[in-house]
C-alpha cells in the first residue's frame, strides 16, 4: 500500500465548510430538509398567541354580557327578573348570579334549573381525553402559557367570594380567567348596577376553547407528521441518488490510487444527465486515461532497458577485450568502438529525458503566437552555417508574414521541426532536395517536409512513431539515431492540440511527406 499523497492544505474560499464539516452528505441532506419541516412544526406553538385571542375576545363578550344584564335588569319588573335572568342565562350557557348591596346572593340561574354547563371528573374520563390533557400540558409548558388558577366553587356563595366583583364598577366591568379539573376554561364576569344597588356575575365553561386549539393542532400534527414522512423520504431518495454513487466512485478511485486491480472499472452512470453523471464520465476517462500513461510508461521503462542493454554489452565486449589485447591498432580500434558506445548512450538517455519530460512539460507551457514561417526560416539559415545537411539541399516555400502562425511553445515547437527535418535529411541520398511548405487551410496550419528517400510503407506508417523504431538507412551508422525524434515530434504536435501523418508525396516522386497540421492562433485562442 503506497502512502498518502499530499494535498495542498489551503481550500478554495467556496469550498470551505465550517462547523458542518464533520456532517456525511446524507446528514446534511437530511437536516435542511427537516430544519425546513421544524419551521413548519413551529406553527404548534403559535396557536398559544391563537388561543390567547380567543379567550381575550371571550373575556369581552362576558364583560358586555354581565354590564348589560346590569343596565336592563333595572328595566324589568321584579316579579319577572327571576325568568329574565334564566333565558338569559339559557341563551347564552351561563350561569348568572345576583348579589345585593351587602353582597348575600339574592338569585341564581341553576337554582331548581337545568345548568347549561356540567364540570367533568378527569378521573373518569377515557384515555385518548386524559393524553390529551397531557398534550395540552406539554405545550402550555413549552410556550410558556400563563398558569391559570383552579376553579372551585366557594362554600359560601358570596361577593367576597368572587374577586371580580369586588372590583366590578358600574362603568367598568370585571372578568376573570380559570381551569376547571379537566382543563378548560371558566370565564367569569361582573357588573354593577348603576345605582350600585346590585351587582350581577356570569359564569360559563368555555369548553370549546380547548377543542378549537386541540383539533387546529390536531390538523397541523397530522400535516407536520405528513410532510415529515415525505421529506424523509425524499432526503433518502435524494441522499441515495447523490451518496450511493459518489460512494462507489471514491471505492473506484481508491483502488486506482492503491493499484489493487490491473483494471479498475469506475462506473461511468451513462444514463445519468447531470453533475453527478458528468463526474463519473470524467472519473472513468480520467482512469482510463491514466491507465494507458501507466501502460505506456512501463513499455517506455522495458523499451529503455532493452535498448539501454545494447550499447553496454557493446561497450563491456569492447572494455573486456582491451585489457586482454596488447596490439596498439587493435585496442585503439575498441577504444573508438568504446567511445561510439558512450556517445550513443549520452544521446540515447538525452532523448529519453526529453521524451519523458515533454508531456508535463507542456501542459505547464504558456503558448504565445509563433510564426512557423519565421521559425522554419532561421532554423535552415543555422542549419546552413553550420553544414550539417552535407549534400542534401533545403527548398522551403516562405508563405507570407503571419499567415503560418500558431499558439504555441517556440522551444518545443523548434525541437519538433528539427527533428522532422533531420528525419528527411538523414533519409535523403545525396544530392536530393527535401521540401518545406507552409501553408494555411481550413483554420490550420499545414507543413509538409518531403523527401525523396525510399518512403515509408503504408503499413509503416504508424510504427515510425512509436519509441525506439529503428529502420534506419542502410548506409546510416549504427546508434547515431535513438529513435526517439518521430515520437518526441509527434508528443509535441499532439501538446498543440494538432495531427501529424505519413503519406505519400503530392507530386508522385519516391519519398515520403510528412504533413503537420496546427491549429491557427485565431482558432487556438478560442480554444
Amino acid at each position: 500500500m503506497g502512502p498518502d499523497i499530499a494535498s495542498p492544505t489551503v481550500e478554495p474560499a467556496d469550498l470551505q465548510l465550517g462547523w458542518s464539516r464533520g456532517l456525511s452528505l446524507t446528514t446534511r441532506i437530511l437536516a435542511v430538509n427537516l430544519f425546513v419541516l421544524a419551521l413548519l412544526g413551529a406553527g404548534l406553538f403559535f396557536l398559544d398567541s391563537y388561543r390567547v385571542r380567543l379567550i381575550a375576545e371571550r373575556e369581552q363578550t362576558a364583560r358586555n354580557q354581565a354590564t348589560f344584564l346590569a343596565r336592563s335588569l333595572p328595566l324589568v319588573a321584579p316579579e319577572n327578573r327571576a325568568a329574565y335572568v334564566i333565558q338569559f342565562g339559557q341563551q347564552n350557557q351561563s350561569r348568572i348570579r345576583i348579589y345585593d348591596q351587602k353582597g348575600t346572593k339574592i338569585l341564581d340561574s341553576f337554582a331548581n334549573q337545568r345548568p347549561t354547563y356540567v364540570f367533568r371528573d378527569p378521573d373518569r374520563e377515557p384515555w385518548p381525553k386524559v393524553a390529551a390533557r397531557g398534550i395540552d400540558r406539554l405545550f402550555d409548558f413549552l410556550v410558556g402559557a400563563q398558569a391559570l388558577q383552579p376553579f372551585i366553587e366557594p362554600r359560601s356563595d358570596t361577593k367576597e367570594a368572587w374577586p371580580e366583583l369586588t372590583t366590578a364598577k358600574p362603568s367598568k366591568a370585571s372578568s376573570a380567567v380559570r381551569f376547571v379539573p379537566d382543563l378548560t376554561h371558566m370565564i367569569s364576569a361582573a357588573s354593577q348596577s348603576p345605582d350600585r344597588s346590585y351587582t350581577v356575575l356570569t359564569t360559563s365553561n368555555e369548553r370549546d376553547i380547548r377543542l378549537f386549539v386541540r383539533a387546529e393542532r390536531f390538523n397541523i400534527g397530522m400535516f407536520f407528521l405528513f410532510a415529515l414522512g415525505i421529506g424523509i423520504l425524499l432526503s433518502t431518495f435524494l441522499a441515495r441518488t447523490i451518496v450511493r454513487p459518489l460512494r462507489h466512485l471514491s471505492r473506484a478511485a481508491v483502488k486506482v490510487r492503491l493499484g489493487r486491480a490491473q483494471e479498475v472499472t469506475v462506473p461511468r452512470l451513462p444514463s445519468r444527465r447531470d453533475e453527478i453523471g458528468m463526474l463519473a464520465r470524467a472519473l472513468s476517462d480520467m482512469s482510463i486515461a491514466l491507465r494507458q500513461r501507466i501502460d505506456a510508461t512501463e513499455a517506455f521503462a522495458a523499451d529503455v532497458a532493452h535498448e539501454i542493454k545494447n550499447p553496454l554489452a557493446s561497450l563491456r565486449s569492447a572494455l573486456d577485450g582491451a585489457e586482454r589485447i596488447d596490439d596498439p591498432k587493435l585496442r585503439k580500434q575498441l577504444m573508438d568502438v568504446a567511445k561510439a558506445d558512450v556517445q550513443r548512450m549520452d544521446r540515447l538517455i538525452s532523448d529519453i529525458s526529453d521524451a519523458s519530460r515533454v508531456d508535463s512539460q507542456l501542459a505547464k507551457a504558456k503558448f504565445e503566437p509563433i510564426d512557423l514561417g519565421d521559425m522554419i526560416e532561421q532554423l535552415l539559415q543555422a542549419r546552413e552555417d553550420r553544414a550539417s545537411d552535407k549534400d542534401v539541399t533545403i527548398a522551403f516555400a516562405r508563405p507570407r508574414r503571419s499567415i503560418a502562425t500558431v499558439m504555441g511553445e517556440d522551444v518545443r515547437l523548434e525541437r519538433m521541426l528539427t527533428n522532422l527535418i533531420d528525419n528527411a535529411v538523414s533519409f535523403s541520398p545525396p544530392g536530393s532536395v527535401v521540401e518545406i511548405s507552409a501553408t494555411l487551410a481550413d483554420a490550420e496550419v499545414i507543413i509538409r517536409i518531403s523527401d525523396e528517400g525510399p518512403g515509408v510503407p503504408a503499413q509503416e506508417r504508424e510504427a515510425v512513431f512509436r519509441r525506439f523504431h529503428s529502420e534506419r538507412p542502410a548506409s546510416e551508422n549504427f546508434g547515431k539515431h535513438s529513435g526517439l525524434g518521430l515520437a518526441i515530434a509527434r508528443t509535441i504536435i499532439e501538446g498543440h492540440h494538432g495531427r501529424i501523418m505519413v503519406r505519400d508525396r503530392v507530386d508522385g516522386k519516391n519519398g515520403a511527406c510528412f504533413e503537420i497540421a496546427l491549429p491557427c492562433a485565431k482558432t487556438a485562442k478560442r480554444k
